[in-house]
Order: C-alpha cells, then sequence, then structure tokens
C-alpha cells in the first residue's frame, strides 16, 4: 500500500490547511549506517519519528511545487509545438528525495531550483505531508489516487541512517536493492515496479542504456490519478467538430459540450475554466488563450500570474466545448534542471552527495527522467507519471450574468491541482487533442 493511502493519518492529513497534518520528522541523528545484504529480497524498513507540518510550510511547499512546475513547463515547451504534459508534483518530490542527501552548493542550488528556502529535510517533510494531505482527500472522496516513493540501492550499498531515515520520515519509503552490476536487469526491475504502480499506463521509465554498473541509487516516484468529473458531459452531446491547429491547419476532432456551472474567469486575451472533480476537492483548468496568440502567452506564463488567473475565478454558467484527448509524453529532464540551475549535481567534479553512503564515495546525479500519461473524456479523467533519478559513482567531493462561450477550438493549456492547497499535480499544453 503506498504511503498516502495509511488510513491511520487520513484525520490529520484531511484538516492539512487549517490544522498540524502529521508527517515524518525533520530533525534526523547520526547513526549506524543503514545497510542492505544480498540475502535480503524485500525492502529494508527505516524506523522514523513523527513530526508535526504547520499549514505555513504546507502552503510554502505548495507554492514551491507550482513555481517549479512552471519553470519545468517551460523548459520542455518552449519551441515545442506538440503536446506536453509535466507533473510538477512527481518530480519535487523525488528532487525532495534526493536532496537531503547533498550538502553545501548542490544542496543549494537544488533548494533554488525548487523555490525553497526551507532546509532539505524540512522542505522533504512539508512536501511528504502535503501529498499525504492530498492522497486523503481524495480516498474520502472515491477518487483513485495513489502516490508511491521507491529507494533502489545496490545490493549490500550502505546508505547513512540519517539519509535512510528523513525518507522514511517523509516520504514512508522504504530501500529496495537490486544488483546495478548487471544493469539492464536492474532497469528492467525497476521499470516493471513503476508500470505496476501507474496500472500499467508508464512503461519503461529509464530506458535501455540509462543505468550501468557505476550506478548506486535510483529514486522513483509513480503517481497515478482516476476520478469522474462532477458533472459527466452528456455522450449525445459530442460532436466532431474543427480544432485549429498551430500550423494554420484545422482537424475534426471528438469535441464535448456542456452548459453549467464552473469556476471562470477572463482577461485581456485568455479565458479559464475550471471543471470540477466529484467532492471538489480536485479540479481541471482549461487555459484558453485567444486565437494566434498560443505561442506569445505561453512564453509570458509565469507561476504569479497563472495563480492569479486560477484566483480570480468565480462561478458561472459557461457554455463550454472542450475537446476529448489522450496522449503520452517523456523527457530526460537533467538539461532543463541544468538550464534552471541545477548543475552541480550532474558534475562529477563538483557534485557533493556525501549525505548519501554510509562509506565515502564520490557520487552524482546521472539522469533524471519523466513520463506522463494523461486521458480526459465525457466521464472524468486518468493521468499518471513517473519521475526517475539515477545516481552513479564518480569523481567528486465575479460570476457572468449571461452564459459565457468557451469554445476550446485551438490549442490551450491544461493542469490539474488540489482545489484545497492549490498544489499543482500536472500541467500541459494541448496542441492537437488526437495525439
Amino acid at each position: 500500500m503506498p504511503r498516502k493511502q495509511i488510513a491511520a493519518i487520513a484525520a490529520a492529513s484531511l484538516a492539512a490547511l487549517t490544522a498540524c497534518a502529521s508527517s515524518g520528522s525533520s530533525t534526523h541523528g547520526h547513526g549506524a549506517p543503514v545497510r542492505t545484504g544480498p540475502e535480503h529480497t524485500g525492502p529494508v524498513r527505516v524506523d522514523n519519528a513523527q513530526s508535526l507540518v504547520g499549514p505555513a510550510e504546507l502552503s510554502s511547499a505548495s507554492a514551491s511545487v507550482n513555481a517549479f512546475g512552471v519553470d519545468i513547463f517551460h523548459s520542455v515547451s518552449d519551441g515545442s509545438e506538440g503536446n506536453v504534459m509535466v507533473s510538477p508534483t512527481s518530480l519535487a518530490t523525488v528532487l525532495a528525495m534526493l536532496m537531503p542527501g547533498a550538502k553545501g552548493q548542490t544542496e543549494a542550488q537544488m533548494a533554488k531550483v525548487l523555490h525553497t528556502t526551507m532546509p532539505a529535510g524540512q522542505f522533504a517533510d512539508a512536501l511528504g505531508a502535503l501529498d499525504s494531505a492530498t492522497m486523503q482527500r481524495e480516498l474520502a472522496d472515491k477518487a483513485d489516487l495513489r502516490q508511491y516513493d521507491t529507494v533502489w540501492t545496490q545490493q549490500g550499498y550502505g546508505l547513512q541512517q540519517s539519509y535512510a531515515q528523513a525518507l522514511s520520515a517523509a516520504f514512508d519509503t522504504s530501500v529496495h536493492e537490486t544488483d546495478f552490476t548487471n544493469p539492464d536487469a536492474a532497469r528492467q526491475t525497476i521499470d516493471k515496479n513503476v508500470e505496476d504502480q501507474t496500472n500499467g499506463l508508464i512503461k519503461d521509465l529509464f530506458g535501455p542504456g540509462s543505468m550501468t554498473a557505476d550506478t548506486r541509487l535510483a529514486l522513483t516516484d509513480a503517481l497515478y490519478f482516476k476520478a469522474a468529473w462532477a458533472g459527466a458531459f452528456d455522450k449525445n452531446e459530442t460532436a466532431d467538430k474543427p480544432f485549429h491547429l498551430l500550423d494554420g491547419g484545422t482537424a475534426n476532432v471528438s469535441m464535448m459540450s456542456d452548459e453549467s456551472s464552473f469556476g471562470y474567469a477572463s482577461g485581456s486575451g485568455w479565458q479559464y475554466a475550471e471543471l470540477p472533480y466529484q467532492q471538489d476537492h480536485m479540479a481541471m483548468g482549461i487555459l484558453l488563450p485567444s486565437a494566434g496568440s498560443f505561442d506569445t502567452f505561453r512564453k509570458a506564463l509565469t507561476a504569479d500570474n497563472l495563480s492569479a488567473m486560477i484566483n480570480t475565478a468565480a462561478p458561472g454558467t459557461v457554455a463550454l466545448e472542450l475537446p476529448k484527448f489522450t496522449f503520452d509524453t517523456g523527457a530526460q529532464l537533467g538539461t532543463a534542471l541544468q538550464k534552471l540551475g541545477m548543475t552541480s549535481a550532474f558534475d562529477p567534479k563538483s557534485a557533493d552527495l556525501s549525505g548519501l553512503p554510509a562509506t565515502a564515495e564520490p557520487l552524482h546525479v546521472g539522469m533524471v527522467a519523466q513520463k506522463t500519461h494523461v486521458a480526459v473524456d465525457e466521464q472524468g479523467t486518468t493521468a499518471a507519471a513517473a519521475s526517475g533519478v539515477t545516481v552513479i559513482a564518480g569523481a567528486a567531493p465575479g460570476p457572468p450574468r449571461q452564459p459565457t462561450e468557451m469554445h476550446v477550438d485551438r490549442p490551450f493549456l491544461v493542469l490539474i491541482r488540489d482545489t484545497v492547497s492549490g498544489q499543482i499535480l500536472f500541467l500541459g499544453q494541448v496542441t492537437d487533442p488526437r495525439g
């Protein structure tokens, strides 16, 4: 069972933004190293204490994830005319799993890229509690939202106990072992685990050749979401209609239609509609730039103005047309992260991940990968994401009065967010609903 589905923390999680939420301790002592041996085939558990994460830390973590998500979206989408989807939550979580083992400049750069001023352990605790609160709300809503965080180490490889405890405390994860001296077999084991965790939607997170005999650790976060709309679209109203592509052409797509009350906002050159899922704790936001302005609008998007657009939405009757769409995306994000300023972790000469190994060994990040899947139809949404990091050995030390028409018949931005915390789980662009 994933950490976020543990019923024991449900009460604290459901009140996460109005009271303290249960999470792991942000204070860890230096004890004996955690070692796994070849004789162990299952996960190795690490005991952890409990601490309280307050509303201010949860709010700060949510804002950090969203700002980081907009940065990553720009890095992946700018210059791309295809469909794009990233999961800020999944990628931020897997980096937060790594950060407690980083020191010095490496840690400072990671914190800056993640838009946080919290110490690594505190940020991990806050993000873990934030994710847990989201999971518990969706469990109460009868939606299917799961998140799994997993650490894989080389057989017999020792981790510092303080690092292993930080992971267990914040993310309720455990240490699994595999044999990276047979790198392709190890990769297939890890990829199969991620595939299982995402109901088969994310395959081959780590591609062939992504691991070597020098790989010491692999960290993964898998996120799966399936929920029904609060009000389903009538299938009888779905019809083939033209969608205007970026190249000036058109394509016939299955266009859903509904006139109903949605959260709605508009401004100079844009419209925003928010479609709630059942129980209203999660929603999909559709951000539609005016015709011919998609690229300019996308490039100018910031976390602050995205938040402002979302926050100005108010209930109003909207005659909405929205295309059905399904697509998969995948990207190697090492270059994107380095462009954002996280350079030291990838550099064998300057990376400082000395908080990871029990026995001193120079380590650096080998690769960062993410894959996503999203499907939207009349009933609701299914989405999944997986993020992974490899660590390898190397040299280093007001509502409208009349129905408002919103015809999403041209490229648009899409997000899925927690309406309580504001945390964005998925953020992307749809330029061709045909996939």
